[in-house]
């Protein structure tokens, strides 16, 4: 196992944005979840009210018994969270627990085991697994998205976006032989389409908790000019080095390990379209998901094309016209009927994976290991990940796994950051900075960020770029 010569980020220090998330973020996050159940169980009792109907009845009270357990330990998971109780093994049900549990009887030999002690990249991973848990421990609930709601509404909200992209797909369509005979063209494309990609990931779920229509609107800008204004926030930028390595294919593979659903994820589909269809390059594109509420889901991908063919679901903006949004979204429909979008697991596996093992390849992704271990835990899904000709890792968490989340310095080496890892695969992480861990930036940028504004590693408002080609000779 790789042993990083640094510590990694947790609660212990107040200043740190785990401190932040532990004390604020979380509990938000708990008590949306446990409102939710709430909501549905009230909706539930005025059926149950409405009805005669025995076995309905019978049926009914079940449900409702079962969301009253599941709320009373969830509202303990969140008074023994505030006061930094002991974090309880996770008990026996149905799925994978031993690494987690292994990994809290480690960290209890060296006192690290409570709610602000614990590293954060294993607390939040824990975290989502445990709230699991409490779902599968039920007969009527265990298939149940608490989270889902959430995705839905907050997708619903980014009309205006979805509507300005779509429009632009299908101009560059219309100029589809001209952009194609033009490498300079693709050339330029291709930045407007991975900022596209990149900024995507501003409208992160997690952060959502105190957001109107109008700041996720703000966020999801993509015009010319916001892109233009945006590149002084990347603080590492290597646009150039993916188009030269994307160029240099012909009918390639490129993987996407997925973040967020909703608009991110409709970006990833944008982006993989242009990929597909605008250039030589490309020929398959693989989405990684993930196999438990928490990101995107194989229900969440299926979803997002279903309610963007929906013209009710998202109405179009004022002037605006379903019509390029529908022939786009019919498009990515044929690429996953004809096999060239592909998602690791069946579109059709059910929360945990199920009882088969087609979904086995997805398991890692939501375990508490970081990338740099991937060898050791999911040797299948590395060998796998080395077929492809470039492996995207969208997102924040993404990012905290193949650095460890752990204490570098901001100008560490990308490589070095990667441990093991780096040369695997070529390897391009995508991410907006919103966690306290950060690499591959120059020294004198990040002593200046960190003396004039305290907050540029995890307020969302600058980006990292960041790249590494395949091979044990992969370096900066």
């Amino acid at each position: 196992m790789f042993e990083a010569p640094y510590p990694p980020y947790d609660p212990t220090d107040k200043k740190g944005f785990s401190y932040t998330t532990v004390v604020h973020r979380w509990p938000v996050i708990i008590t949306g979840v446990i409102d939710r159940l709430h909501r549905l169980s009230h909706d539930l009792c005025l059926r149950l009210n409405a009805t005669h109907d025995e076995t309905t009845i019978e049926s009914l009270n079940l449900r409702i018994d079962e969301a009253k357990e599941v709320i009373a330990k969830i509202s303990r998971l969140k008074y023994e969270m505030g006061r930094d109780y002991v974090m309880q093994p996770i008990p026996s049900d149905g799925e994978s627990s031993e690494m987690y549990n292994s990994e809290l009887q480690r960290l209890a030999e060296i006192s690290k085991n409570t709610w602000f002690t614990a590293p954060w990249l294993f607390a939040e991973c824990y975290l989502y697994r445990l709230l699991r848990s409490y779902f599968l421990q039920t007969t009527q609930w265990y298939s149940f998205d608490p989270f889902s709601s959430q995705k839905t509404e907050t997708f619903k909200q980014s009309g205006k976006a979805i509507y300005q992209i779509a429009a632009s797909m299908q101009e560059l369509n219309d100029e589809h032989a001209k952009v194609e005979s033009d490498p300079a063209n693709l050339g330029v494309l291709f930045k407007e389409m991975i900022q596209m990609c990149l900024w995507g990931n501003a409208t992160d779920l997690s952060l959502l908790t105190h957001m109107s229509s109008s700041d996720i609107a703000n966020l999801q800008t993509v015009g010319k000019e916001a892109q233009a204004a945006r590149e002084e926030f990347i603080l590492r930028d290597d646009q150039e080095k993916v188009w030269n390595h994307i160029k240099s294919l012909r009918k390639g593979r490129v993987d996407f390990v997925l973040d967020n659903a909703g608009f991110e994820l409709f970006t990833d589909f944008v982006f993989a379209d242009f990929l597909v269809t605008f250039t030589p390059h490309v020929s398959e594109v693989v989405f990684h998901p993930k196999l438990i509420p928490w990101f995107v889901t194989p229900s969440d991908f299926a979803n997002t094309i279903e309610l963007l063919l929906d013209p009710a679901f998202i109405l179009p903006p004022t002037g605006a016209d379903f019509g390029p949004l529908q022939k786009m979204v019919q498009r990515w429909e044929r690429y996953i009927n004809d096999g060239v979008f592909l998602l690791s697991v069946p579109i059709t596996t059910p929360l945990g994976g199920g009882s088969d093992g087609t979904a086995a390849l997805a398991e890692f992704w939501t375990s508490p290991a970081p990338y740099w271990d991937m060898e050791v835990h999911a040797p299948k899904l590395c060998s796998a990940l080395k077929t492809s000709n470039l492996v995207i890792f969208k997102g924040d968490l993404n990012y905290r796994k193949l650095t460890g989340d752990v204490q570098w310095p901001a100008w560490t080496a990308f490589a070095t950051a990667l441990g093991p890892l780096a040369g695997s695969f070529p390897l391009l992480s995508l991410r907006t900075n919103k966690a306290d861990v950060v690499v591959g930036v120059r020294r004198e940028v990040a002593e200046q960020l960190d003396q004039s504004e305290s907050k540029w590693r995890v307020d969302g408002r600058y980006a990292l770029i960041s790249f590494l080609e395949a091979g044990p000779e992969s370096t900066e």
